[in-house]
């Protein structure tokens, strides 16, 4: 019998291949995915739900898990996060509630787990809170009152928590905010229904449903307080404008209008140097429908918009229809091309959102209690599916962590 020490020098090859062998790395178990976890609001006044509701997401097959409450909270019709880099981890949520009495929550988000914890509340300076926005430095927030016509600004404090309001606009003043528009029925007050910052921080734009005007502000960085408003219209009385987006080159402002379910797209510039910087709304005259030519118009109320991220795609959704609708955004001018009208999957889908990797969609159906999880193809925009339907009580908002 041969040694070890015989065997590889007669047969140097195998002893060459067992010192390779050798040197190979050893195989490293594949780490645990993050998860992706996923946020959503509903409406507590049906007496099912009960605050903020979470689910894990799975992005390679468009799969949520069942939702679990998080925090027990009144409406949480909006919600938004504090920046990367802020210094804090909190979630805000106003509590949309048709009281003079309503608030804006704060949570501590617990990175790892995302498990939600109480900090903070503060009035959110009048009824029907229906949006909150933070500026991406993490140093001011600003809330829109849908019910008390109203806005309100805040200072966000080293603990992460709101600041009692630095300042409450009252759009009721028409001298600064314009006249009703001329739907008795939907227009009779002032109803800012967004509070939107611009990408640069400087501005915050407030859609008025009641006053078909787009308030356009200065932020004045040191305080938080606001300027004297530049009004914007879309010469179209009646249209009730509910939301706005920016697309990523900065200088296309999309703007969804809810009453006679519209899209307009708008040019945006801002003024650099001056002691009060102005940021402008241009009418392009551009607008689009979003409901089919054959459905009743007084029969859906346009909800929410989207863009994608590399800005060649727009996406909306009518209640009523009851229907996701995506459009193609010329890079020339921004102007939008229909593309795909596709079912929601239920009925009134209040709000969508795209999840971190822009492959798919999730749209919440506030009265068909469910949310609906669409796959998204990135050349052509176009929806498919639901690829998931998930039972949720009347989903009002969707939010990633």
């Amino acid at each position: 019998m041969f040694s070890r020490r015989r065997f590889l020098v007669l047969f140097p090859a195998f002893a060459a291949s067992a010192r390779a062998f050798a040197a190979w790395p050893t195989r490293k178990k594949k780490a645990a995915p993050i998860p992706v976890y996923v946020f959503f609001g509903t409406d507590t006044t049906k007496g099912v739900s009960k605050g903020i509701y979470r689910s894990t997401f799975d992005s390679t097959h468009g799969q949520l898990s069942p939702p679990e409450l998080a925090a027990t909270t009144a409406r949480p019709s909006f919600l938004a996060l504090a920046p990367p880099g802020s210094g804090h981890s909190s979630l805000y949520a106003v509590n949309a509630i048709n009281d003079p009495a309503a608030t804006v929550t704060t949570f501590a988000l617990e990175p790892k787990t995302c498990n939600l914890r109480q900090i903070g509340q503060v009035p959110s300076g009048g009824a029907g809170p229906a949006y909150v926005s933070v500026d991406s430095t993490g140093h001011a927030a600003f809330v829109a009152n849908y019910t008390g016509s109203s806005i309100s600004s805040y200072r966000i404090q080293a603990d992460g928590t709101l600041s009692q309001p630095v300042e409450r606009l009252d759009f009721k003043d028409r001298q600064k905010f314009g006249e009703p528009g001329p739907n008795s029925a939907r227009q009779q007050d002032p109803h800012p229904h967004c509070a939107t910052i611009s990408p640069d921080d400087r501005f915050l734009l407030v859609c008025d449903l009641g006053t078909d005007h787009i308030a356009v502000f200065y932020i004045h960085p040191e305080t938080g307080t606001l300027s004297d408003p530049h009004l914007f219209t879309n010469e179209r009385p009646g249209s009730g404008p509910r939301h706005v987006v920016f697309h990523p080159n900065g200088r296309w402002v999309y703007c969804i209008n809810e009453m006679d379910s519209s899209i307009d797209r708008c040019l945006w510039t801002a003024t650099r140097f001056s002691n009060t910087p102005q940021g402008l709304l241009v009418n392009s005259t551009f607008s689009i429908k979003t409901i089919a030519p054959e459905f009743p118009a007084d029969k859906n109320t346009a909800a929410e918009l989207a863009v994608s991220p590399d800005g060649n795609f727009l996406y909306a959704s009518n209640r009523g229809e009851n229907t996701l609708v995506v459009f193609s955004i010329s890079t020339k001018n921004g102007d939008l091309t229909l593309v795909q009208r596709i079912s929601c999957g239920g009925k009134t889908p209040r709000h969508f959102t795209l999840d971190p990797t822009a492959q798919w969609i999730i749209c919440g159906n506030q009265d068909s209690a469910s949310v609906t999880v669409f796959r998204r193809d990135s050349a052509t925009g176009m929806l498919s599916g639901p690829v998931q339907t998930l039972s949720l009580d009347s989903p009002l908002f969707t939010l990633f962590a």
